[in-house]
């Protein structure tokens, strides 16, 4: 996730629970509330389902320590460590056991600076002679990643200190003074970063810089994590293990499978600003352990086994998939997205959320219209109170009814916030448009099917952005609806169902939903990738058999977006996404049967709506 600079901030266990609880949580529910200055706390205040900030934040104990992991992951016979430092109420060096708010990261150390994959590639297609791949030649630029900042750790660490929560910081392995080696979201990697959460409960051992033991003793062994991106990623993959002691995580902007950061439906994607980077190059920008070399031959087998010549679901991308465990997640999950986080695209929190749901696992989710951001930069009060509430609940163990309340809160494109029973916005049904004849131009979008074929040619050359708003073009079809009589509410996953067909082997295939104002300007929704030769499977490669129709379906990032009244809704086909995809050279041919072509949308009101609206 070098993908982003916020990524970079951003992809397993028992829990014996505390032996007793404060001795004084009862009491102090009846306290009246006293600022630091005036009283010197030494249990938890609580005031409206909330944790008071009734300690000092400077008055802490602050010890450094590496917990020792299970796993070795830069193969030198010995247990990786992951360096630790905690910082805690002073108040628990006199009997106080407090919970603790964890925070886990590659970037705690800085970055490297890495070259990323060159995009200006053919695409390749399978070889039938002997089943393996063609490779074309690879003449494009290769682009020199500066890399993102790494995440400070200031930002809540007052805050949470004040409210009587202990906060532990990690370096991820192989990163800073962690030991191991960086790997990108597999299963050594949520090892290392579980590993406290099991030190925090007695579960692990842990050493000082000086070699003598050192246990958690002040922890009643409640653990939260948070984190953004990367930082938020490490949550999810910890939470799927099932650890006990992870009573709540807050995942922002955070990766649900990397696969789907790094791939979509087959196809080699970026993640957004970041064209180029792949699993390996996030894994070499985060190695900064001291030890240089040890490290190399892993990155290289990641570079090998990630596979961006097929772009097939592979071993690889599967130990990296967190929704195969989310049923074993315990933990109370509040999710945080950006519905215009093209970084780590809405497909993950989508996936993760539904998911959730599902099994019963407590949830909540904050979306809004900002990118890859924490919501503290956006709503700061009103998001600390959810944050501290949260963690008031399933940390502290006071209840305070959150899990009562709406499980939704959006920010919608006026930038005002609203609560909902839950998301997708109760209501929402799909709904089936159709396409007519005039793409190379403007076609329609309605209830009726078309006919005939129509054609583009891909130009790999051409942003999405700059064909969309071409009155007439050969490397586009744009198919609009009429002006919208009502607001029309898309909310959650959208489809495009094509049938089409190719002149050659292999092509890119890009569809986008774009709101064009009453004045012409556009704005690009939401848009989904595939590599029509994973038609079938997306861990399958299917050769593709020029002049031939194919029906291929091509998942769209879900959103949640709000067409006003007089706009009008695009659905629009192209080939290669500049920004996104691998980008062949010009020529590529598709053409595309309007009478077998489709786009399922989550119309909030289903067809009720569409009738009344268009």
């Amino acid at each position: 996730m070098q993908g982003d600079p916020c990524l970079w901030l951003p992809h397993w266990g028992c829990l014996v629970r505390g032996a007793r609880r404060v001795a004084l949580l009862t009491a102090v529910l009846v306290l009246p509330f006293l600022p630091v200055t005036a009283q010197a706390a030494e249990g938890p205040v609580f005031k409206d389902g909330e944790a008071q900030p009734v300690f000092d934040p400077k008055d802490v104990v602050k010890e450094s320590l590496w917990v020792r992991a299970p796993v070795d992951s830069d193969r030198d016979g010995k247990d990786d460590e992951v360096y630790t430092e905690v910082v805690r109420p002073r108040a628990t060096e006199r009997g106080l056991k407090v919970p603790v708010v964890y925070m886990v990261s590659p970037y705690f150390s800085g970055g490297n600076d890495v070259a990323n994959h060159n995009v200006d590639v053919e695409l390749y297609v399978p070889d039938k002679r002997n089943g393996r791949l063609l490779k074309s030649s690879s003449d494009g630029r290769i682009t020199a990643a500066l890399g993102p900042n790494p995440i400070t750790s200031g930002r809540y660490e007052a805050y949470f200190i004040a409210r009587g929560y202990a906060v532990v910081y990690a370096e991820s392995l192989g990163t800073g003074k962690s030991t191991g080696c960086p790997t990108t979201g597999d299963v050594n990697e949520t090892i290392g970063a579980r590993v406290v959460v099991d030190w925090l409960n007695g579960r692990a051992t842990a050493r000082t810089a000086t070699g003598e033991a050192i246990k958690a003793t002040w922890s009643t062994g409640k653990t939260g994590m948070m984190g953004v991106s990367y930082n938020g990623t490490l949550p999810n993959a910890v939470a799927s293990t099932g650890v006990r002691g992870l009573e709540a995580i807050v995942p922002i902007a955070a990766i649900s499978s990397w696969y789907d950061y790094y791939r979509a439906d087959g196809a080699v994607v970026a993640p957004g600003t970041f064209q180029g980077e792949d699993a390996d190059v996030l894994a070499e920008y985060v190695y900064t352990r001291a030890d240089r070399e040890i490290c190399k031959p892993i990155i290289a087998e990641i570079a090998k086994d990630q596979d961006r010549i097929t772009g097939d679901y592979s071993r690889f991308w599967d130990e990296r998939n967190y929704m195969n465990d989310v049923r074993k997640v315990r933990a109370a999950v509040l999710a945080v997205h950006g519905l215009n986080d093209w970084n780590v695209k809405m497909t993950h929190v989508e996936q993760w959320y539904s998911a959730l749901k599902k099994v019963g696992a407590p949830h909540k989710i904050w979306l809004h219209q900002s990118g890859h951001t924490d919501a503290d930069t956006l709503r700061s009060a009103e998001w600390r109170r959810t944050l501290n509430r949260w963690f008031t609940q399933y940390l502290w163990g006071h209840r305070n009814g959150i899990d009562k309340e709406p499980k939704a809160t959006l920010q919608r494109e006026d930038k005002t916030w609203v609560d909902e029973k839950d998301w997708p916005a109760p209501g929402t049904s799909d709904v089936r448009l159709r396409l007519s004849a005039g793409g190379s131009t403007k076609g329609g979008l309605g209830i009726l099917p078309g006919r005939g074929v129509e054609q583009l040619t891909d130009d790999a050359t051409k942003t999405a952005e700059s064909l969309i708003d071409l009155a007439t073009s050969p490397n586009r079809l744009s198919y609009t609806s009429g002006p919208a009589k009502k607001p029309v509410r898309l909310s959650g996953k959208s489809t495009a169902n094509l049938r089409v067909a190719f002149d050659r082997p292999a092509a890119n295939v890009t569809t986008l939903l774009v709101d064009r104002a009453a004045d012409g300007r556009s704005h690009v929704i939401t848009r989904g990738s595939t590599d029509p030769q994973n038609r079938e499977r997306p861990d399958r490669t299917s050769p593709i058999k020029p002049g031939k129709f194919y029906d291929v379906e091509v998942p769209i990032v879900p959103d949640d977006y709000v067409l006003q009244a007089g706009h009008r809704l695009e659905f629009v086909v192209i080939s290669s996404d500049y920004d996104y995809t691998l980008r062949p050279k010009p020529g590529a041919g598709l053409s595309l049967d309007l009478t077998r072509t489709s786009v399922e949308l989550p119309v909030v009101g289903g067809w009720r709506t569409v009738f009344q609206s268009f």
